[in-house]
């Protein structure tokens, strides 16, 4: 048994995060003890370019660091305690900086629902990360991501360290559920699926472009469609009133990290799916899009456009633009009207 799970654990590591860790990388977790923050803290404490890993959160940080730190991988784990402090040490030479903090959301609610909860823990530990690490990569999973991303711009932005090419809303779940449930209709392995998904990260601003890839007669399924723009309701009903998508969120997240930390030591061609500052839509009085990113040392490296699109899609993107454009300035709103201590 404990062959099989060395064999495992090594399988995992290998497939997983296949890489040489020559590079000193210190990566940080903010609500590292909640549903998305232990196993992503578990991921990342998996992958060999993560040398070291600072976990903090408002209870039970330390408590999980002490159980991640006894994996038998090369990187060193710290807990830190809810303080001020704490929370400075936590992000001090951080590379990138992970926020799934926030509560859940439960059956019945919007990710729009958890926006009063989760935009104050955002601002707040936004502030935390422009005093204590101006220069990280920092990727933004509390939802809503669509609101919550420019709730961290504008503190930056207050601060005087915004730098767009460091700040990066996590949408790689939706590329990861659209290319399994692709998969899964079309019987093909799902690593084989590259299914383009861009827009933002709630419901009908999450845009799968099906004419982008080999399976253009999916266009217009609309069964596939609700559930790649509404896979995160399916989970938070099956786990009724347990929590929501916080395992598969967790892979994203580790994911999106791996790609950041590959590009940051020197791989080239890193492309992911991401809600960034962009220039694609600022015509229209939208910052923030996601659509593929080239990643590289410096964070985002080229935002690569939309491309063409089916006439049907054509009306989600512009059903997604609505909304997103008042998602963002929600979260602009937020921060002008409470800018906190």
């Amino acid at each position: 048994m404990f062959a099989a799970r060395r064999a495992l654990t090594g399988a995992l590591q290998t497939r997983a995060f296949s890489a040489s860790a020559r590079d000193l990388s210190k990566v940080t977790v903010l609500g590292a003890a909640g549903g998305i923050g232990q196993p992503l803290s578990l991921l990342l404490k998996l992958n060999p370019r993560v040398t070291e890993l600072a976990l903090y959160d408002i209870r039970g940080g330390p408590g999980v660091a002490a159980d991640i730190s006894h994996i038998n991988t090369k990187s060193k784990v710290t807990g830190y305690d809810p303080t001020p402090s704490g929370l400075d040490s936590a992000l001090k030479g951080a590379e990138i900086v992970l926020i799934p903090a926030g509560v859940p959301r439960k059956p019945g609610m919007t990710r729009d629902d958890l926006f009063n909860t989760n935009a104050s823990i955002v601002r707040d530990l936004a502030k935390a990360a422009a005093e204590s690490a101006p220069d990280a990569n920092i990727l933004v999973i509390s939802n809503p991501v669509n609101s919550t991303v420019p709730i961290v711009a504008e503190i930056f932005k207050a601060k005087g360290v915004y730098n767009p090419k460091r700040l990066f809303g996590v949408t790689s779940l939706d590329v990861v559920r659209a290319s399994r449930f692709v998969s899964e209709i079309k019987n093909t392995d799902p690593v084989d699926e590259n299914i383009t998904v861009v827009g933002g990260h709630s419901g009908v601003t999450i845009v799968p472009l099906f004419s982008q890839s080999s399976h253009p007669d999916l266009v217009g399924k609309a069964d596939l469609l609700q559930r790649v723009q509404f896979g995160g309701d399916e989970v938070v009903k099956a786990k009724d009133g347990a929590g929501s998508a916080t395992l598969s969120m967790a892979m994203a997240g580790a994911r999106f990290a791996e790609s950041l930390l590959k590009a940051a030591q020197g791989q080239k061609g890193v492309v992911e799916p991401t809600f960034v500052d962009s220039p694609l839509y600022k015509d229209q009085g939208i910052e923030f899009f996601a659509s593929k990113v080239e990643l590289g040392p410096s964070g985002v490296e080229k935002i690569m456009d939309v491309g063409k699109v089916d006439p049907q899609e054509q009306k989600l993107l512009d059903a997604c633009l609505e909304d997103l454009k008042k998602n963002i300035n929600k979260g602009v709103a937020f921060v002008a009207e409470n800018p906190g201590k």
